[in-house]
């Protein structure tokens, strides 16, 4: 048995429970948790939104963004050993179908997500496909590879289009959003505008490299664009706010032949967008999910080898029995990425 945090019944909240610990089977590996962070899936889940009322199944013992160790390797797994520090592309994949035989697997029809249709790693332990387990530098500090998963979404989407020398916007100050500053700033952007509402969290993208930001409750988007010598509008633009108005907004500053990386989903407020705009710009609009697999992982570790400092990102660490105070904190939105520590 072990201790798990699991969403027990079809109402909010999440419970530590002791359940079964999973076993590892021959093409596995068992990982032993060190650190997890929260996710705002996670908050989703534990809030019992629209969302997670039609994807989540419980009981299921939730989490994705984690570091470990290997403490079993199944027959079948090659190339890991016991005592190896790990974290897992959080996307199980068919590995037959056409996306994944193109290497293409984060758009795999049949993705099962651990922590959403299968068993997560907010527990002492985790099993997954040994295809899946991603090898981690001694060097990268455990509470910043414990939320990989994460920055991997950042990385994926900040990295879709070349920033170098370019005027970037970003709607939506989240913890991904704030990670994709700080991608953009490393690799050359000219300027890193991002928007929000939260001021909170504004002031952690200034921390984390954006140029600068703009609450949009009071602030004038245009004026600094101005301010920052802007003439034709923004080269690149990243959604992450899931918010239609963000997006509309977003779309009336690019300049004509710009390019819009989507991540944030809008769920049951979709956008009314204005095509004949997108067309008129020559605007290039891409959709993303997940990280590509696996070349984000290799990214996400060599920007922070080369010096990208999140860090000041993690606002709060808890022990995984404080759970209840993380979640709680999470809710108000004054939080960047918390940290839940698996030690016993």
């Amino acid at each position: 048995m072990m201790d798990a945090l699991v969403k027990a019944t079809p109402d909010k909240g999440l419970k530590l429970m002791q359940v079964e610990k999973p076993k590892c089977g021959p093409n596995d590996v068992l990982i032993k948790i060190n650190k997890t962070a929260i996710c705002g899936t996670d908050l989703h889940i534990y809030n019992w939104d629209v969302w997670s009322q039609k994807h989540i199944k419980p009981p299921l013992v939730i989490g994705h963004e984690y570091v470990g160790r290997i403490a079993q390797v199944g027959e079948n797994a090659n190339g890991f050993k016991v005592g190896d520090k790990v974290s897992g592309e959080g996307h199980i994949v068919c590995g037959h179908c056409r996306n994944c035989r193109a290497g293409n697997g984060q758009w795999c029809h049949a993705t099962e997500g651990v922590g959403v249709q299968r068993s997560g790693a907010f527990a002492e332990y985790l099993v997954i496909p040994a295809s899946n387990c991603i090898p981690i530098s001694e060097e990268l500090p455990d509470d910043i590879v414990s939320f990989f998963d994460a920055f991997g979404n950042a990385t994926h989407t900040a990295l879709m289009f070349d920033v170098v020398g370019e005027d970037v916007l970003i709607t939506g100050a989240g913890p991904i959003g704030i990670m994709a500053a700080a991608i953009c700033n490393k690799n050359g952007a000219r300027n890193v505008i991002i928007t929000d509402l939260n001021d909170y969290r504004l002031e952690l993208a200034k921390k984390l490299g954006a140029t600068a930001t703009v609450n949009v409750t009071r602030d004038s988007l245009e004026k600094v664009m101005k301010e920052h010598c802007m003439v034709e509008g923004f080269d690149v633009g990243l959604e992450m706010s899931g918010a239609a108005s963000a997006l509309n907004q977003m779309i009336g500053n690019m300049r004509n032949g710009g390019a819009i990386a989507l991540l944030g989903l809008f769920g049951d407020k979709q956008p009314t967008l204005d095509m004949d705009e997108i067309i008129l710009k020559g605007l290039t609009v891409k959709g993303i999910y997940g990280r590509r697999m696996y070349e984000t992982w290799y990214k996400m570790g060599a920007m922070v080898e080369a010096g990208l400092d999140l860090s000041p990102l993690i606002t709060h660490r808890f022990h995984y029995t404080e759970f209840q105070k993380a979640f709680d904190i999470m809710n108000t939105g004054n939080s960047g990425k918390i940290i839940l520590d698996w030690s016993k």
